[in-house]
């Protein structure tokens, strides 16, 4: 189900636990967390539009008259807006009265968080959703979406050099606009700062990417176009890319030529990316785009890292990207080199051969758990010959994988060097 879930909590960790077993539970879907300092401004324009449902970790207090009961204060504001999402409670304190009380006000489910489990979490999205699923096939209301508002608020107070098209797409940060360059006189994916999180940590990650995109000119990683700020928002200007990205090829089939010609493509990005000195960490299908010739695109730079950097959020319970192409050493949250990059590309190969996940769970953990014990996924056997090279990305020991992006090139080329001259046919 390609559901959009909002996250709202103070607690990092467990708002990143939260994200990452839903992302599990809903692998189509997208999964936005945010601050619960934020939650109060998102909640001003949100409606069904933006979210199907709304996870909402907070306290609850001893019993429903206790000032500090905030979850039961905010479904008392939330009860009479009638666009608004189901909100899930996670309760990080209060009792069997506080949970009535929470029904009595509109919460969807209820869930102690002491007592919340993978299981009983995706229970009660489950059935949650279903329900949305079928409100919505019960009335369609035409409603006015965040992005809509946003993308309001720039045709009154445009971005200079930019015409606002279309939504194309949006995070917890940030919203992204088809929109037309002044000066290029072309359309660009227009990334804009939603503004006000306040966040500093967050904040940084506009200009990260934009500093790892300047450093970076290869013809298999994303154009940078502009970068800068505009009445407290920053904004970056790329590519446009009409075709789409990997996942939705993926969804069509992919033939065995075609993905060793995407993975020699994409090992020559991660190969310019490491020679900037970066890491990249978020390899997977929805951040490698295709341009009209089908040529395959590196973008999506805002985790990106300095290599040795011991930054925190490469440690546990800090977590960021995918569970399902995240190397061993990052699964266990040890400090990264470039091969994290290569496993995730072999996680990315494949999936392109197969047409499926090498690991898959109920919950993150039972993925990464496999990505650390779990033995190396099989080739079928009229793909057998291609096994060394998936070996050489999925080892699970880095010693063990390819000792860089260039001998990873160098492997997936001369693999498809034989299968032109006939060497090796399907």
């Amino acid at each position: 189900m390609n559901a959009k879930l909002l996250v709202a909590g103070r607690d990092p960790r467990y708002r990143e636990w939260l994200r990452n077993h839903l992302g599990v539970l809903l692998p189509d879907g997208a999964i936005t967390a945010i601050d619960l300092t934020e939650f109060p401004v998102r909640c001003e324009t949100l409606t069904r539009s933006d979210f199907d449902l709304v996870v909402l970790m907070t306290q609850f207090g001893a019993n429903p008259e206790d000032p500090h009961s905030q979850g039961l204060e905010w479904l008392r504001q939330l009860r009479d807006r009638a666009r608004f999402p189901p909100v899930i409670v996670v309760a990080e304190d209060g009792n069997e009265l506080t949970a009535v009380r929470a029904m009595q006000l509109g919460a969807a489910d209820y869930l102690p968080q002491r007592m919340v489990t993978p299981e009983r979490l995706g229970t009660a999205v489950r059935l949650v959703l279903r329900r949305v699923e079928l409100d919505s096939a019960a009335a369609d209301e035409p409603a006015e979406s965040e992005a809509t508002t946003v993308a309001a608020r720039l045709l009154r107070d445009p971005i200079p050099g930019y015409v606002i098209r279309k939504t194309i797409g949006q995070s917890d940060k940030a919203m992204v606009y088809l929109a037309t360059s002044d000066a290029l006189k072309h359309d660009v994916a227009l990334k804009v700062t939603r503004g006000g999180s306040g966040d500093a940590t967050e904040a940084q990650a506009f200009a990260r990417e934009h500093e790892a995109l300047s450093a970076i000119r290869h013809p298999s990683v994303v154009t940078l176009h502009d970068y800068g700020m505009h009445d407290g928002r920053e904004y970056i200007a790329m590519e446009y890319f009409p075709r789409g990205d990997l996942k939705a090829r993926l969804q069509r089939g992919i033939l065995e030529a075609d993905a060793l010609c995407y993975l020699e493509q994409i090992a020559r990005a991660l190969q310019a990316v490491h020679g900037a000195g970066l890491l990249h960490r978020d390899l997977k299908p929805p951040n490698l785009m295709l341009r009209e010739d089908d040529a395959v695109v590196l973008i999506d730079f805002g985790l990106a890292r300095s290599l040795g950097s011991t930054s925190s959020s490469t440690r546990a319970g800090m977590l960021r990207g995918s569970p399902y192409y995240m190397s061993p050493e990052q699964a266990l949250g040890e400090e990264l080199d470039h091969r994290t990059d290569l496993y995730s590309l072999g996680v990315v190969f494949y999936e392109m051969l197969t047409h499926r996940k090498p690991y898959t769970g109920v919950s993150a953990i039972e993925v990464l758990q496999q990505h650390v014990n779990a033995p190396l996924p099989q080739l079928p056997r009229n793909q057998a010959h291609l096994q060394p090279l998936l070996d050489g990305l999925l080892a699970k020991g880095r010693d063990e994988r390819f000792a860089t992006a260039g001998d990873a090139v160098d492997a997936i080329a001369g693999m498809r060097a034989l299968r032109r001259t006939g060497t090796r046919r399907r």
